[in-house]
């Protein structure tokens, strides 16, 4: 949601027959010659691939009648919780988030916490919240990119560098990964290293524009703001960000390999 979301985020559509039913018939069928554990799973599935496909109004729908016929679980309440953030309900989805923190679902729990924040333009708070998120779940590539979009969003571009990199380099495939460490790369100042990576992931002209347009918007944003509002603005040299250079194996990877042996990064 955080990383150029109107332009990378893949919106899924419902099924031709919408999600009024439970299971279609055949696997009904299926279900009613397994054990009960499996028809659970089979439903959960089923409200898990709503989710994926954006119908989170049905989802809640189909949550309510799970829990009619096999009770809740902290898996449920997730679902529920993700279901009432994605449809403008930040108030009960952050009681569930709340109560869930302290259990198996606690790295999630956080993260739906930390895109609450987001969304309420509460970056730094955001940040935190993430910041657990990963704390539980290090190698989610999707937390260490929204951790470090917040921190950018938050005025934080020295401290967003090392999630990025961790994304970018787990995940060297991920579209988005790769655009939030370009646009990281941009404020730092170096908007041709940025370009080189963005021609070599493929991205489309949209997210190019994104990116930039997201890049001038924390510009301004960071020199509107003094330091004693919290807001660091991004340094004026090449290549860094308060003294801090793009990793060198990102740059290797993404960027222009006859020159990114030159940097010398802390």
């Amino acid at each position: 949601m955080l990383a150029i979301a109107a332009v990378l985020v893949l919106a899924g559509c419902a099924t031709k027959g919408g999600y009024n039913q439970p299971p279609p018939a055949a696997v009904q069928a299926a279900q009613e010659q397994t054990p009960e554990q499996d028809d659970r799973a089979m439903y959960l599935s089923l409200i898990h691939r709503m989710q994926d496909e954006g119908a989170y109004f049905a989802s809640l729908a189909h949550i309510d009648a799970y829990r009619q016929r096999f009770s809740g679980s902290a898996e449920l309440d997730l679902l529920q919780a993700d279901a009432l953030r994605n449809t403008d309900k930040p108030a009960e989805a952050s009681t569930l988030y709340h109560a869930l923190t302290k259990g198996p679902q606690a790295g999630p729990a956080w993260h739906g916490l930390g895109l609450i924040a987001a969304a309420q333009g509460q970056y730094a708070e955001s940040a935190t919240l993430l910041g657990k998120a990963v704390a539980m779940d290090p190698l989610n590539v999707d937390y260490l990119g929204d951790l470090g979009f917040a921190r950018l969003r938050a005025g934080q571009v020295a401290e967003a560098r090392e999630p990025l990199a961790k994304a970018a380099e787990l995940a060297p495939a991920n579209q988005k990964a790769v655009a939030n460490l370009a646009l990281y790369t941009m404020l730092s100042g170096d908007g041709a290293r940025a370009e080189a990576m963005i021609q070599k992931a493929g991205l489309s002209q949209a997210a190019r524009d994104e990116i930039y347009r997201l890049s001038m918007s924390l510009k301004r944003a960071s020199s509107s703001t003094t330091p004693a509002g919290g807001v660091r603005a991004a340094a004026a040299a090449p290549s860094t960000v308060d003294g801090i250079a793009a990793p060198p194996s990102m740059l290797e990877r993404f960027g222009d390999r006859s020159d990114a042996h030159q940097e010398n990064p802390r």
